[in-house]
């Protein structure tokens, strides 16, 4: 079994080639890309950005909010810096970091959105991001989930049983993060929402193994 790519490695290797094979490979994406921004709060002055790569979210979103103040957090450094050459006029501040290690402050944001980023994480991961992430929404708020989930449960255990063979062969430490796919089912996705907090787990979109959940706050 081959071992796992750091995640950071992963994305830096794969920079040049990246838009175009989230846009036109991964079944679903570019319709996320498409539809996210008219999901958003009409309101909206401040969003969090998770796993935000190049940025390919943010420009059907900026088209919409020209003014909008955006705090995006990644791990890859060439890929924060693709963002800064799209939009360098725009108000976003980029963390070189871990999401599930960075503080994401007070509730200040209107919206936050993680597209095509979450599979890489343990459901015990999710259990313990998803509050961070309502606790960073003001009252109100919508998180947008677009990601890679599964309908059948045994081939999401699957997958899981998969990487964590590959972690303890490759002796791993657990946390470390690696470029593994280990997809919940939406309904294992939906629960782990509603039990963080939100009060209301939608699924909006599926194209293929694509599905984009809106959870709102109180």
């Amino acid at each position: 079994m081959k071992k796992p790519e750091l995640m950071s490695d992963f994305f830096r290797d794969r920079l040049e080639g990246y838009d175009d094979h989230m846009m036109k490979e991964v079944e679903g994406c570019r319709a996320v890309y498409e539809q996210l921004p008219a999901l958003l709060p009409a309101e909206l002055t401040h969003l969090l950005d998770l796993g935000c790569g190049t940025g390919l979210e943010l420009e059907g979103i900026f088209a919409r909010f020209p003014s909008l103040n955006v705090s995006g957090i990644d791990l890859s450094g060439p890929m924060l810096s693709r963002i800064r050459e799209k939009f360098p006029d725009k108000e976003i501040c980029l963390i070189a970091g871990d999401y599930r290690r960075t503080k994401l402050g007070i509730p200040l944001f209107g919206a936050a959105v993680a597209v095509e980023t979450l599979h890489h994480l343990t459901r015990e991961e999710k259990a313990e991001l998803f509050p961070r992430i309502l606790g960073a929404l003001k009252p109100g708020g919508v998180f947008i989930d677009a990601d890679y989930m599964l309908r059948d449960k045994k081939e999401a255990e699957r997958l899981l049983a998969e990487a964590e063979e590959a972690r303890r062969l490759h002796s791993i430490p657990e946390g470390e993060a690696v470029h593994l796919d280990i997809p919940l089912t939406v309904d294992e996705e939906r629960e782990l929402l509603l039990a963080a907090g939100f009060s209301e787990v939608t699924e909006v979109f599926s194209e293929g193994s694509t599905v984009l959940l809106l959870a709102k706050k109180p």
